[in-house]
């Protein structure tokens, strides 16, 4: 997409025409998709699609932050951008990219560290967290936050879809971005946090009150979008309900079922209340929970085997979304290298 109409100087931006607004959102290489991704995110970056001048990367300098192996790490990143493409981002729609292959995110980042600050940085409760009684603990997961300004930033992103985890980083690009803007004139565009779309909200299936997530270790509460219909209808067999056999939707009650409902509620085009109403057994609802997921993700993992068929097609894709993104942040690049006084190579 061309942001027809869109004019951009160090000191000011304007709009000739109304325009679509300019999203980014990335995803760390972390390893297989599960509902939770999908459902609760992926489709409202489909959705974006046609909706905003959208920006997707696979975040694989994010992931040098732990301990990964290298070969691994490659594999990930391009199954990640596989999963992706399988799911419905379409580079004719959005540009699909891989963070490394723009090398303006690493320049950018140190320019935004000589912005931010230790205070902020230490103030981080994922830091806080994830390094919380380590007694070495790497940079890159402390400056992290500030990579992710950059990502933020080079795109001229003005609608960054965060969820409450990401929240505080967010403020804090935006914190920088004002701050070097007050340095050194309006040259970098200030991001917004977007409420996402409602998405769906899946739940572990073996615990219910959690949601459901790579970094916990819970194979059978955890459907990966790649997984089999015997596994998928395994899972859900298994999964947690209560004691007392009524079906009804009641999420802070009966969690367990609730998160089943959800589920068969999305891939339906229904509301959890609408499909309690048509059963009276745990058993036949989750018969048809697993059926109606089998079927939602029939279609992603078919378009995945044959991207996975055609490896070099799918680093195609990927090099022309670097060559798009790389156009843009380029640009944002030098207006910021030249805002701060960098000598320009002959």
């Amino acid at each position: 997409m061309h942001r027809v109409g869109y004019h951009r100087t160090p000191l000011a931006r304007t709009y000739d025409v109304p325009l679509m607004a300019r999203v980014l959102s990335g995803i760390q290489p972390s390893g297989d998709l599960h509902l939770g991704n999908y459902l609760g995110a992926i489709v409202n970056w489909v959705s974006d699609q046609d909706e905003h001048d959208a920006f997707y990367c696979v975040v694989d300098l994010h992931a040098l932050t732990l301990d990964i192996d290298p070969a691994d790490l490659r594999a990930r990143t391009h199954d990640t951008a596989i999963d992706l493409l399988a799911a419905g981002l379409d580079p004719e729609r959005c540009t699909l990219f891989v963070q490394s292959h723009v090398v303006q995110h690493t320049q950018m980042a140190w320019l935004l560290e000589c912005t931010a600050t230790m205070g902020e940085l230490q103030r981080m409760t994922q830091f806080k967290d994830k390094s919380g009684g380590r007694e070495s603990v790497r940079a890159g997961l402390f400056t992290y936050p500030v990579l992710m300004a950059a990502d933020i930033v080079l795109y001229d992103a003005e609608r960054v879809p965060v969820g409450d985890d990401q929240r505080q980083h967010l403020e804090l690009a935006r914190d920088v971005t004002i701050r070097f803007n007050n340095r050194f004139g309006d040259t970098l565009v200030v991001p917004e946090a977007a409420i996402p779309k409602a998405g769906a909200r899946v739940m572990d299936l073996q615990h219910p009150e959690r949601k459901m997530s790579k970094s916990v270790n819970s194979p059978l509460g955890t459907v990966l979008v790649l997984d089999d219909p015997v596994e998928i209808t395994r899972k859900i067999k298994k999964a947690v309900t209560d004691t007392d056999g009524e079906v009804r939707y009641d999420r802070d009650k009966k969690p367990g079922l609730a998160n089943l409902l959800e589920l068969l509620a999305v891939a339906t085009g229904r509301t959890p209340t609408e499909v309690a109403d048509g059963y009276e057994r745990y058993g036949d609802l989750k018969a048809d929970t697993a059926e109606a997921l089998v079927e939602l993700l029939r279609p992603l993992q078919a378009r995945r085997a044959e991207l996975a068929a055609d490896p070099g097609a799918v680093a195609a894709l990927l090099a022309r979304g670097a060559e798009k993104a790389t156009g843009v942040a380029s640009a944002t690049y030098d207006r910021a290298a030249e805002a701060v006084g960098l000598l320009r190579p002959a």
